[in-house]
């Protein structure tokens, strides 16, 4: 069961259309899911908690841990956390653009 799909998925403001295009199925799928209807598997699910920044168990109700490795995000303060989610909900060539631009303002420091 995805207990926090649809919670996730508004959190980061994006529609179960956007959520589908990104992970390359159907947004049927997407609410079939957040319905309890059907369930993905392993390597769908993988890409959900990769795209959120989370776990498996976080979005299946196993843990109300958040973080995939608390130990990691936990040692970053709330804006660096803040900013790994909100890169993770970006499209590739968002990232790419991001990317970018942090090598200009990079080079710009030296």
């Amino acid at each position: 069961m995805l207990i926090r799909l649809r919670e996730l998925r508004k959190e980061y403001g994006i529609s179960q259309l956007q959520l589908a295009i990104k992970l390359g199925i159907s947004q049927q799928s997407i609410n079939k899911y957040e319905n309890h209807n059907i369930e993905p598997d392993i390597f769908l699910l993988s890409q959900m908690a990769d795209y959120f920044a989370t776990s498996v168990d976080y979005i299946i109700g196993r843990t109300d841990v958040r973080e995939p490795c608390e130990s990691l995000l936990g040692r970053l303060d709330s804006k660096a956390s803040q900013f790994i989610r909100l890169y993770n909900s970006l499209s590739d060539e968002q990232r790419e653009c991001l990317s970018n631009t942090a090598s200009i303002f990079s080079k710009s420091r030296k």
